[in-house]
């Protein structure tokens, strides 16, 4: 089980960008969120199995059609055992 902490930087709000996130992550059995940051970022946190939380983040490089993704800050972080995946206000 592994967590991480992704921020993704650039055209990410108003695109739907949470809720598409929301639908790859849960169905790569992922547990975590994703919000909409103050700065006009997205920040995810992704717990699952490895290959599954690599994946997601491969997804997060380019997101939805409509958003334009600039760069992915990723951090690792401890696992908590949380389960679904949620967006975050």
């Amino acid at each position: 089980m592994v967590r991480k902490q992704a921020v993704v930087r650039g055209m990410v709000q108003g695109v739907g960008f949470r809720y598409y996130t929301q639908v790859e992550a849960r169905r790569l059995g992922l547990a975590g969120f994703v919000r909409n940051r103050t700065d006009g970022a997205v920040d995810a946190e992704l717990e699952g199995d490895a290959a599954s939380v690599w994946a997601m983040l491969a997804w997060l490089q380019h997101g939805p059609p409509s958003a334009r993704v600039e760069a992915v800050e990723v951090t690792t972080i401890p696992p908590i055992g949380e389960t679904g995946f949620q967006i975050g206000f």
